[in-house]
Protein backbone atom coordinates (compact mmCIF):
# COMPACT_ATOMS: atom_id res chain seq x y z
CA UNK A 1 0.00 0.00 0.00
CA UNK A 2 1.16 3.90 -0.69
CA UNK A 3 1.58 6.22 1.27
CA UNK A 4 -1.22 8.02 0.09
CA UNK A 5 -3.63 5.34 0.47
CA UNK A 6 -2.13 4.68 4.26
CA UNK A 7 -2.70 8.39 4.90
CA UNK A 8 -6.58 8.09 3.57
CA UNK A 9 -7.21 5.23 6.33
CA UNK A 10 -5.29 6.64 9.04
CA UNK A 11 -7.63 9.53 8.59
CA UNK A 12 -10.67 7.63 8.33
CA UNK A 13 -9.83 6.02 11.60
CA UNK A 14 -8.77 9.18 12.83
CA UNK A 15 -12.53 10.39 12.03
CA UNK A 16 -14.36 6.96 13.38
CA UNK A 17 -12.44 7.47 17.20
CA UNK A 18 -13.73 11.39 17.00
CA UNK A 19 -17.04 10.09 15.94
CA UNK A 20 -17.16 7.39 18.57
CA UNK A 21 -19.36 8.49 21.78
CA UNK A 22 -21.14 6.12 24.93
CA UNK A 23 -17.87 4.72 26.20
CA UNK A 24 -16.43 4.55 29.81
CA UNK A 25 -13.36 6.13 30.98
CA UNK A 26 -11.16 3.06 29.94
CA UNK A 27 -12.41 3.52 26.17
CA UNK A 28 -11.69 6.90 26.09
CA UNK A 29 -7.62 6.19 27.48
CA UNK A 30 -7.10 3.45 25.16
CA UNK A 31 -8.63 5.90 22.14
CA UNK A 32 -6.70 8.87 23.13
CA UNK A 33 -3.47 6.98 23.37
CA UNK A 34 -4.17 5.43 19.83
CA UNK A 35 -4.93 9.27 18.89
CA UNK A 36 -1.69 10.05 19.81
CA UNK A 37 -0.13 7.03 17.96
CA UNK A 38 -2.48 7.78 14.29
CA UNK A 39 -0.77 11.43 14.76
CA UNK A 40 2.46 10.40 14.84
CA UNK A 41 2.00 7.93 11.69
CA UNK A 42 0.20 10.74 9.86
CA UNK A 43 3.10 12.57 10.98
CA UNK A 44 5.57 10.54 9.67
CA UNK A 45 3.91 9.78 6.34
CA UNK A 46 4.36 12.93 5.67
CA UNK A 47 8.46 12.78 6.87
CA UNK A 48 7.68 15.30 9.36
CA UNK A 49 8.32 12.76 12.47
CA UNK A 50 10.77 9.96 13.39
CA UNK A 51 9.21 6.61 13.99
CA UNK A 52 7.70 6.19 17.37
CA UNK A 53 9.21 3.51 20.47
CA UNK A 54 5.53 3.24 21.26
CA UNK A 55 3.95 -0.19 20.43
CA UNK A 56 1.36 1.02 18.41
CA UNK A 57 0.76 -2.24 16.75
CA UNK A 58 0.49 -3.83 20.70
CA UNK A 59 -2.18 -0.89 21.58
CA UNK A 60 -3.75 -1.43 18.37
CA UNK A 61 -4.64 -4.99 19.16
CA UNK A 62 -5.77 -3.88 22.53
CA UNK A 63 -8.01 -1.25 21.27
CA UNK A 64 -9.48 -3.80 18.83
CA UNK A 65 -10.30 -6.47 21.35
CA UNK A 66 -11.60 -3.35 24.12
CA UNK A 67 -14.09 -2.19 21.05
CA UNK A 68 -15.12 -5.34 18.84
CA UNK A 69 -18.32 -6.32 20.60
CA UNK A 70 -19.52 -2.45 21.21
CA UNK A 71 -18.16 -0.43 18.06
CA UNK A 72 -17.93 -2.49 15.05
CA UNK A 73 -17.42 -0.46 12.77
CA UNK A 74 -14.48 1.15 14.54
CA UNK A 75 -13.26 -2.27 15.23
CA UNK A 76 -13.57 -2.83 11.06
CA UNK A 77 -10.95 0.51 10.54
CA UNK A 78 -8.71 0.09 12.90
CA UNK A 79 -8.36 -3.96 11.96
CA UNK A 80 -7.83 -2.90 8.68
CA UNK A 81 -4.98 -0.50 9.82
CA UNK A 82 -3.56 -3.50 11.77
CA UNK A 83 -3.28 -5.74 9.11
CA UNK A 84 -1.31 -2.83 6.74
CA UNK A 85 0.86 -2.14 9.58
CA UNK A 86 1.56 -5.73 9.79
CA UNK A 87 2.39 -5.89 5.91
CA UNK A 88 3.99 -2.94 6.26
CA UNK A 89 6.64 -4.63 9.00
CA UNK A 90 5.37 -1.80 11.67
Amino acid sequence: MDDQKLRKLLEKVHAEIENTQSMDANGHELLRDLETDIRGLLARSQGKQKQSELPIVERLDNTIKYFEVTHPDLTARLSELMTILNNAGI
